[in-house]
């Protein structure tokens, strides 16, 4: 057994902590015994140097800028396979066979409509209901709808429960929106695939056949494979968290649809266009710029930077050649594509984007795709939702078969007064 010895300085003892190596990334100094041997625990805001779960799903190369699925690359799958291929891969563990991804395809199709009782949720939310609180809220109610979820016990019980969310989420989506504006609902097409029936459900109205471009279905289809899991961010910890209390699955999922809301988080890609269209001109650039330099303005550049990411975010790489070969044939806001490629051109070259490797991520070029597919700002974030969802359910169901997992209950460092009296 590989181990490391911590000692403490104050007593001189020593301690032996066991180091684990993984299939990638860092070895871990297992500290799961440190506050039984030393009576002491860490302090990691954040999480930062922190690995609470084994994960099989997603890794993450932040320094090499690298990505994979089910150790797929992520530019792989993004060129050559569809959205519903990488459901597939994260739920069953493997890519699906023609038969299986046909199968798959259909069952998904057969399960996106909604109870008709949910309908009358939408209509209780206010016209200017943002859609992430009604879809959250929508999500939180269907476990009222499949109560036999609460309590799962094998991998076909799983599989139900998982795709059925994951087939009616674009529908829940589509009506938050429609609620939103005041128009009729839209019932999903079981002649239309994942990407497209959304799309279809967000445009159409009653008795018309609308038609939606391959080009627009594969632009939204990528976006989706590129959102679908992230390891242990936040939306997933708090995913992993919630189901570690036994809560019913779609109270976990809601719960990361809530905290993906945050502009932090899923909610960056909103922030980066409004951003874009509050610059407005290729000639205010350099003013920003230097704005986000100034350790005296509170004035922060979006779409730039990550947690994990100290290289170019894969998936960004992926959305600016899309938007390349896109642009014009999706109606891309040319204004506001100027005003990002200036806003890319100077940061890629400064000596203070370089040296802090503040490279574009994801938001910084999903926003321009999202807008010219004519989706509003205040949907970006549902597209986040219907793209991660299965990364959600895939680490509920993994949570599930862990044999060493426990409930989510981190300590503190307490600061406060002690011993008062009345």
């Amino acid at each position: 057994m590989d181990s490391v010895t911590l000692t403490d300085n104050r007593t001189g003892k020593s301690y032996e902590l066991e180091i684990l190596h993984p299939t990638a990334g860092p070895d871990l100094i297992d500290i799961r015994t440190l506050y039984k041997q030393t009576g002491m625990f860490t302090y990691d805001p954040g999480f930062t140097a922190t690995a609470s779960c084994s994960s099989e799903i997603t890794y993450i190369d932040g320094a090499k800028g690298e990505l994979r699925y089910r150790g797929y690359a992520i530019e792989d799958l993004a060129l050559k396979k569809s959205y519903l291929d990488v459901c597939y891969l994260l739920l069953e563990s493997h890519l699906p066979s023609t038969d299986e991804l046909c199968a798959f395809d259909k069952e998904l199709r057969k399960r996106s409509f909604v109870h008709e009782g949910i309908k009358n949720l939408f209509y209780a939310f206010p016209d200017r209901a943002h859609p992430m609180a009604m879809v959250s809220s929508a999500v939180s109610a269907l476990s009222a709808f499949h109560p036999e979820h609460i309590k799962l016990n094998s991998q076909d019980e799983y599989r139900v429960m998982a795709r059925r969310l994951l087939a009616k989420l674009p529908t829940l989506a589509a009506f938050a929106y429609r609620r939103s504006l005041g128009i009729p609902f839209i019932y999903p097409s079981l002649e239309r695939s994942y990407s497209e029936n959304f799309l279809y459900m967000m445009r159409a109205y009653p008795e018309q056949d609308l038609s939606i471009s391959e080009v627009e279905i594969r632009a939204l289809d990528t976006i989706f494979t590129l959102h679908a899991d992230h390891e242990q961010n936040a939306s997933t910890t708090t995913v992993r968290s919630v189901a570690s209390t036994g809560a019913h699955p779609y109270a976990a999922i809601s719960a990361g649809i809530d905290a993906l809301w945050g502009r932090a988080h899923g909610g960056a890609n909103e922030s980066v266009i409004a951003q874009l269209e509050f610059i407005g001109s290729v000639d205010n650039v350099d003013k920003f710029i230097e704005r986000t330099k100034n350790p005296d303005d509170d004035f922060k550049l979006m779409g730039f930077g990550h947690r994990v990411y100290k290289n170019f975010d894969p998936r960004a790489k992926i959305l600016k050649a899309l938007l390349d070969e896109l642009k014009l044939e999706i109606g891309v806001d040319l204004e506001l594509l100027e005003v990002a490629r200036k806003i890319e051109e100077v940061a890629l070259s400064d000596e203070y984007f370089i040296k802090r490797k503040l490279y574009p991520n994801i938001d910084f070029y999903s926003g321009l795709i999202l807008s010219a597919l004519k989706i509003p700002k205040e949907m970006f974030t549902i597209i986040f939702v219907l793209g991660r969802s299965v990364g959600w359910l895939s680490q509920w169901i993994e949570l599930q078969q862990d044999e060493q997992k426990r409930i989510a209950r981190p300590r503190q460092r307490y600061m406060g007064k002690t011993s008062k009296s009345l």
